[in-house]
């Protein structure tokens, strides 16, 4: 079995430090025609555990703020607390750090290196931060077991659907046990049925204690989340936990 962080409830999560604490977080962007602001005056915070919808229409701020929650980009203006630090006071290969062990990603397009197989794939992050070679091996067959894709750790990405290449990502994502997972539409290219199976894997990563926001335009998938965060242009409409059924 795949090892996994202690799971918290939402409301332990609640009593807990956040993992990240945004605090008017606004991105603006220089263009030719005069300066596009994307992001405006937003704060959030999401304690560990928890798992986070964000939906909204292109355009509206979604994948920016994902962004900034993780790591990738600075906001033009506000304040963001990783872990309770700040992330404005840390050096780029601070941040690179975080990125690489408290963060994983996953994106609508798998962004697999074509050269490697799945297997290859899982195991390039754990190298990188000097996992040994019999951990890492332990790793890799955990999760791609773990993903149900033992049997294709082999493959090139060429050799697997569309569903199998997002698992394989999934996969990667975990590879370095992150305290939080950042999901930019993984569902976007698949079809419904396997768009299903992704969200019963997310499912199931965040049952194991991780915590997830997912950025996505289909609703069944963010019905999965146990809060949901609506956006549009570039602020926070409403956030409200998802009622299920």
């Amino acid at each position: 079995m795949v090892d996994s962080l202690t799971h918290f409830s939402e409301a332990q999560a609640r009593l807990v430090t956040p993992i990240v604490e945004g605090r008017g977080l606004t991105r603006t962007f220089p263009m030719p025609s005069g300066p596009v602001t994307a992001l405006r005056e937003v704060s959030i915070d999401v304690s560990p555990g928890e798992y986070v919808a964000i939906t909204g229409p292109s355009g509206c701020g979604k994948s920016t703020l994902l962004h900034l929650l993780g790591c990738v980009d600075a906001p033009t203006s506000g304040s963001l607390l990783f872990e309770g630090h700040d992330v404005s006071r840390l050096s780029e290969s601070a941040r690179s750090r975080i990125r690489l062990t408290r963060i994983g990603f996953i994106f609508q397009r798998f962004f697999l290196l074509p050269m490697l197989d799945a297997w290859e794939n899982v195991e390039l992050p754990q190298a990188e931060i000097g996992v040994g070679s019999q951990d890492r091996r332990q790793r890799t067959r955990e999760l791609l077991e773990y993903v149900g894709l033992g049997d294709r750790a082999h493959h090139r990405p060429s050799q697997l659907s569309g569903g199998e290449m997002q698992r394989v990502a999934i996969a990667r994502a975990l590879a370095n046990r992150p305290a939080l997972l950042l999901a930019d539409e993984p569902t976007g290219e698949l079809d419904e049925d396997t768009g299903g199976q992704i969200a019963d894997l997310f499912d199931r990563v965040h049952a194991d204690g991780t915590a997830i926001i997912v950025v996505t335009h289909n609703q069944l998938l963010a019905g999965r989340a146990k809060r949901h965060l609506a956006m549009k242009r570039g602020t926070v409409e409403s956030a409200a936990p998802v009622m299920t059924s």
